[in-house]
């Protein structure tokens, strides 16, 4: 009897942690696959393009599409203009905060704008963005948000040391936190576009922009 037990034993101990090795690697695998399926970069659909960004509020993912063709509305109003925040990270963070809306290193693929966004940044905080920039994610306020309109205002927000742009910042509370700790700070641009929102669907048909020469 007490042979059969042990064995009984080792047998159910052997399956828990065959068990447990199975759960383990399912976690890690659908971890792999989120991360890998992060949405980056430009594409095009007819006369329009179309890149992802956070819902200010919630941090969720959206979709932004944007008609091709002059940047700045002729006859938009101040009141109906509101901030589209570019924050922008340097190569130091890149392990901390993984994926970008636009990535710069290696090919920028928000060819339209990123070259832009990284000389800027290596411009005006060389401490920060000297060793290069990895990207930027684009914030704004989702539907439903008292700042949801159709034209934006594009602000540049660049940290003013390396550690603070370990933190990932995809919701305005968080923007607010750093800018009130002077963790960063706010480059006004001129810059007036036109927008609206899609679905992830629709992102996924379009296709992808070639990255533009470094």
């Amino acid at each position: 009897m007490g042979k059969l037990l042990r064995k009984s034993l080792a047998t159910t101990q052997s399956k828990l942690g065959f068990i447990l090795l199975i759960v383990i690697g399912t976690l890690l695998t659908n971890v792999t696959v989120a991360s890998a399926q992060l949405p980056s970069g430009e594409r095009q659909l007819g006369q329009t393009i179309i890149e992802p960004g956070y819902d200010d509020r919630t941090g969720r993912l959206i979709y932004i599409m944007t008609p091709i063709g002059p940047p700045n509305p002729t006859h938009a109003n101040a009141h109906a203009v509101s901030p589209l925040f570019l924050i922008v990270y340097p190569n130091s963070a890149a392990n901390a905060v993984g994926t970008m809306n636009c990535a710069h290193e290696g090919g920028d693929n928000c060819p339209d704008h990123g070259p832009g966004i990284a000389d800027l940044a290596q411009s005006v905080v060389p401490s920060v963005y000297g060793d290069g920039v990895w990207g930027h994610d684009h914030i704004m306020d989702g539907p439903g948000g008292s700042d949801f309109n159709v034209a934006w205002h594009v602000v540049v927000v660049l940290f003013t040391n390396a550690a603070a742009a370990n933190t990932h910042i995809t919701t305005e509370d968080q923007l607010d936190a750093a800018l009130d700790a002077g963790d960063a700070i706010t480059v006004e641009t001129e810059i007036v576009f036109h927008c609206n929102l899609v679905s992830g669907a629709t992102y996924g048909r379009a296709t992808p922009l070639p990255p533009a020469a470094q």
